[in-house]
């Protein structure tokens, strides 16, 4: 039985792979990603390589610093424009602009212009990057039909983001070896404009949204990415959590130097080889993740990883040796891997789909502010109380935050266990099976349960039809003009007709055996419904088929009623 359950997880870590490649909207999706980051790495190389030419490790932390600030406060103003229309239309202006940007770039060192241009020229990429991962993390969950798909999704983009930080460089790297900085830069341009090619022949229903106003109100549409945030404790606790590994994240990168120079004697390859053991942990931790797809088990993996962030740093000041230090680091590579599998398919769940790229952007601008308050607390605190008592106060932080975290976790995952039975439930109906996954949440979040005893009527023919009824368990009785009609049982549904017609109960519906129902609204029911050309298309031929199929079962030659 063991060899068996092993089996199973080795078998959906293949599906999760297989799934996306399956699915052209994923896969394309997916390579637009990888594109993107391939090119953000190796940008960022040749960015550096020009600053410290200019002017050494100042410029360097100046620049960094430059293109921070802006991504930090424009993140949240700048995602509501992804929430407005199509997702994919975004990702390709950004991408666009980036790539024009890059090149620019190119052309500036390829003639020895000012390097003052490519800082204003990166600060721009910079920019329109810091809306590149919102727009796609809120794309991912409407090319998706389960949240088996969109976990898959993310352990795939999870293992593309490691390996773009690993092939970005490297391409950068052999580059250089045989050109220079330029040919870099363009080498970048190239893979933007990759990145947004791919996305031009993506095709998918997307959600109906409102049309953008006439006068842009960025500021007021960003602060209900916040509340949506703050209404949702699930939300609040999983952003919190980030971005206590976010700061944990920004003392990593003052504390690598400090600890391979100073406490490890290593210098400064010292320092690669740290972070170079963080990035092959994050690989390894990508391929691991995929065994998670299916586990019901997300939010008790997102603690693993919130703590696998300061855990090792802990140890490595417990232990200052060079390979206890490598193998303990490799392991916040492994947490990176967890935190990006679990933490962004429970946001894209738990989040509305209509302000989904503004809380990513809350997100965004989190990580990047705890980024940089992490380096500054690591600084300071090496200076107070010494390298090894800061990498032990440090590490602490997260492990701490997500054993307090855990027993709410471990309620989200049981809650998106309903979510993901109740989903399964309504996509067994042939109008609902055509629908996104973000729109069967936004219906399974709707649902209220009813139970009908056995005799009892649920609704009379001539009532006024206000909701739609799932049958859960049991067996109902649909009764048209006094004659027997038909017999439904679990995973049916009826009621739709009236809701769709904007008529009168066409039928009476009775239990023969105990009822359990789900019901939905008309006002939950006909915007999704009708909001997607497929599933209003299904709904039209089902309504049609129900009130022509049912032969007389009587002499007079009228047809009975369906159950509307």
């Amino acid at each position: 039985m063991e060899g068996d359950g092993r089996r199973n997880r080795l078998g959906q870590a293949v599906a999760a792979f297989t799934s996306n490649a399956r699915n052209p909207n994923l896969r394309r999706a997916q390579l637009s990603f990888l594109g993107a980051w391939t090119a953000e790495w190796a940008f960022t190389v040749a960015l550096g390589i020009v600053a410290y030419r200019d002017g050494g490790a100042a410029a360097l932390g100046l620049v960094g610093l430059l293109r921070m600030v802006p991504s930090a406060i424009l993140a949240p103003l700048l995602s509501p424009i992804a929430d407005r229309g199509r997702r994919e239309r975004v990702l390709i202006l950004v991408s666009c602009i980036r790539g024009i940007a890059t090149a620019c770039a190119a052309l500036v060192a390829a003639v020895a212009g000012p390097p003052m241009l490519i800082y204003v020229l990166a600060i721009l990429s910079t920019i329109a990057a810091t809306l590149y991962r919102p727009a796609h993390s809120a794309l991912l969950p409407s090319l998706c039909r389960s949240g088996y798909e969109l976990a898959s999704a993310n352990v795939v983009r999870g293992l593309l983001d490691s390996a773009a930080t690993l092939v970005g460089p490297l391409l950068a790297a052999i580059l250089l070896q045989f050109t220079g900085v330029s040919v870099v830069f363009a080498v970048a341009a190239a893979a933007s404009f990759w990145a947004a090619a791919l996305l031009v022949r993506l095709r998918y229903e997307a959600a109906p949204r409102p049309a953008a106003p006439t006068r842009p109100r960025l500021l007021s549409e960003a602060a209900e990415g916040v509340r949506a945030v703050a209404r949702d404790r699930d939300l609040t606790l999983i952003l919190g959590l980030a971005a206590a590994q976010a700061l944990t994240r920004g003392a990593l990168t003052v504390l690598s130097v400090v600890v391979a120079i100073e406490l490890l004697g290593t210098g400064e390859p010292g320092v690669g080889a740290l972070m170079a053991a963080v990035g092959v942990g994050a690989v390894l931790g990508s391929l691991a993740a995929s065994l998670l797809v299916g586990s019901g088990r997300l939010g008790a993996w997102f603690a693993v990883g919130v703590g696998l962030w300061g855990l090792p740093l802990t140890l490595v000041g417990l232990v200052p040796q060079q390979s206890a230090a490598l193998g303990m680091l490799a392991f916040v590579g492994v947490g990176n891997a967890l935190i990006d599998v679990a933490g962004f398919t429970l946001i894209g769940r738990k989040a509305p789909d209509e302000v989904l790229a503004r809380v990513f952007g809350v997100l965004e601008s989190l990580v990047t502010v705890f980024i940089g308050i992490g380096a500054v607390v690591a600084s300071v605190m090496v200076g107070w109380l010494g390298i090894q008592i800061t990498l032990v106060v440090i590490g602490l932080l997260c492990p701490v935050l997500a054993a307090a975290a855990w027993r709410r976790l471990r309620a989200l995952d049981r809650a998106v266990g309903v979510l993901d039975e109740e989903a399964a439930l309504l996509q067994r109906v042939p109008m609902f099976a055509t629908l996104p996954l973000p729109a069967v949440e936004q219906l399974s979040r709707g649902l209220v349960p009813v139970t009908v005893a056995a005799g009892a009527v649920v609704f009379r023919q001539g009532d006024v039809g206000d909701r739609y009824y799932l049958i859960e368990s049991g067996e109902a009785e649909v009764i048209g003009d006094g004659q027997y009609v038909a017999t439904l049982g679990p995973g049916e549904g009826f009621g739709e007709i009236a809701l769709l017609r904007s008529s009168r109960r066409t039928a009476t519906v009775l239990a023969r055996s105990e009822l359990r129902l789900q019901s939905l609204d008309s006002d939950r029911f006909l915007p999704v419904v009708l909001g997607y050309t497929p599933s209003a298309r299904q709904a039209s031929v089902v309504v049609d088929d129900m009130l022509s199929r049912y032969e007389p079962k009587d002499p007079s030659g009228e047809p009975p009623a369906a159950p509307g």
